[in-house]
């Protein structure tokens, strides 16, 4: 019973220390029924990140939960010999429940919220409403309610305050993404819950839950739970590239995702057209190597089968999304949406490339690919909008392979950078290092092992494969047609048989 009351001061709070508070205990004591609570489920339940600690998807899911039990246990406890008769005791009903839905309007004691453990003396003296009153009107607000009603609840559950707050669910968060992106709610609702989100931190649960409400709205109506079943066979490959305006490099990416399209291999590069480099979108940069541009998902379709390589705007995959990723200058900040959209997966690819700077961000985007069906993925840790391996520094991958994490670092490859002519624009640099006409060591070190390490996660290899895959990279670069056709010219001429 101590256990399970810890399990949800822990779950409530986000840290041991307040969680240790809030029972009146020593931090010490706390630390050790953590340690136990571990032990006993095999999982972590609260991992540190850089903005604070994280309650793991195991956790998150046994939260509603264990705050029912919990309640119940503390209404047991405080159960007197005169309330016997007017307590509804007994009525917990298993997960996320919410003992005030079963119950009718003439009885006057609901069970407590998931949103609070229960009433303190300064809420009654300040006249706040009681965790009870406030779980009877949440209660209230179902699946059929309006969706303007159903997105101020997901605003209330994760703005609540200190101890009141929690994380949304999967559905939720798709739910309330869904709602924006339908442009059914209420212009402030929306910057409210963007603004709390970005603030308080995104779980991997609610990424996972924005990224399908994403696919979900692309796909068009009617199409329900079945599209991304229906995406399944698109790419092999999934290549998110949302690159910040601010961004003063150039998409050697690009070029490895072509090795690794010659080696057979679908790869769906999508992205957001910012600025980069000389100040050419990435749109034009696919376009000068030959990678087919697609204008919609069905486009992307034929091109990948066509060609095995294509680049798809998020502004002809989802038009909604692209207005929110718009919003930067109103806000000043990035927004959630502006990390979901690392996670998504437009082809449904089983496999993908994926960058973060932060090593928070990095497992983050780890669970959420896991959580939205893609069982093998690298997270490379040299750059935050796009994956891609710095060769002169040590690159940390985290990896998910057949639905299991693993971690390693690409060792560094002592490389001289080589300064860019004073004849040329770097567009014009970034295509003469694939034509052979200018030869840069270091960049061909990042394009040769960045396709190396897409080969090593499409084949599941162990860490000990990687020089394999690199040696049949370096095969690829070597046998690279120099010169680029455009998309429409013989799909040979781009793939290798």
């Amino acid at each position: 019973m101590k256990l399970l009351i810890a399990l949800d001061a822990l779950l409530r709070e986000g840290s041991v220390s307040a969680a240790a508070a809030s029972m009146g205990m020593q931090v010490s004591a706390m630390s050790r029924m953590l340690a136990q609570l571990r032990e006993f489920y095999g999982d972590p339940l609260l991992e540190r990140t850089g903005q604070g600690m994280r309650p793991t998807p195991f956790a998150e899911a046994l939260r509603l939960e264990v705050r029912g039990l919990a309640n119940d246990a503390e209404l047991l406890l405080a159960r007197t010999p005169d309330s016997a008769s007017t307590l509804p005791w007994g009525s917990h009903h298993g997960p996320g429940s919410n003992s005030a839905r079963m119950l009718s309007p003439h009885q006057a004691t609901p069970l407590a919220t998931p949103l609070a453990p229960g009433s303190s003396a300064a809420d009654r003296l300040a006249g706040e409403p009681s965790p009870q009153m406030i779980a009877e009107r949440m209660a209230l607000i179902g699946h059929a309610s309006a969706p303007s009603q159903r997105l101020a609840k997901y605003i209330a559950s994760i703005a609540a305050g200190p101890g009141r707050t929690r994380p949304l669910t999967q559905e939720e968060a798709r739910d309330a993404l869904g709602i924006v992106l339908r442009a059914e709610a209420d212009p402030f609702q929306t910057g409210a819950l963007l603004a709390t989100m970005q603030f308080r931190g995104m779980t991997a649960v609610e990424l996972a839950g924005f990224a399908q409400a994403v696919q979900l709205h692309a796909a068009g109506p009617g199409t329900g739970e079945t599209a991304e079943a229906a995406e399944t066979a698109m790419a092999d490959l999934n290549w998110p590239a949302y690159l910040s305006p601010r961004l003063r490099t150039v998409p050697w990416f690009l070029h490895a995702a072509r090795l690794v399209a010659m080696a057979g291999h679908r790869v769906l590069v999508h992205g957001f057209g910012s600025n980069i480099a000389s100040g050419i979108l990435l749109q034009q940069a696919a376009e000068a190597a030959a990678i087919p541009v697609a204008d919609s998902l069905e486009d992307a379709r034929q091109a990948l089968a066509q060609e095995g390589i294509a680049y798809l705007p998020v502004t002809a995959y989802c038009p909604q999304l692209a207005g929110l990723l718009a919003l930067y200058p109103a806000f000043e900040m990035r927004t959630p949406v502006n990390t979901a959209v690392h996670v998504l997966n437009p082809g449904g690819a089983p496999a993908a490339m994926l960058g973060a700077a932060q090593t928070s961000d990095r497992e983050l985007f780890r669970t959420a690919a896991a959580l939205t069906g893609c069982l093998d993925a690298a997270v490379t840790g040299a750059n935050r909008d796009f994956a891609q391996v710095t060769p002169d520094r040590p690159t940390p991958v985290f990896r998910l392979t057949g639905g299991e994490e693993a971690r390693f670092t690409l060792p560094s490859t002592p490389a001289s950078r080589m300064p860019i002519p004073a004849a040329l624009t770097q567009q014009e640099y970034w295509l003469a290092v694939w034509t052979g006409a200018a030869r840069d060591e270091l960049a061909e070190a990042a394009i040769v092992k960045t396709a190396a390490l897409a080969l090593m996660t499409l084949r599941r290899a162990p860490e000990a494969e990687f020089s394999a895959c690199l040696e049949d990279a370096g095969t690829l670069w070597r046998n690279r047609p120099r010169q680029l056709r455009p998309a429409s010219a013989d799909a040979t001429s781009v793939r290798k048989p």
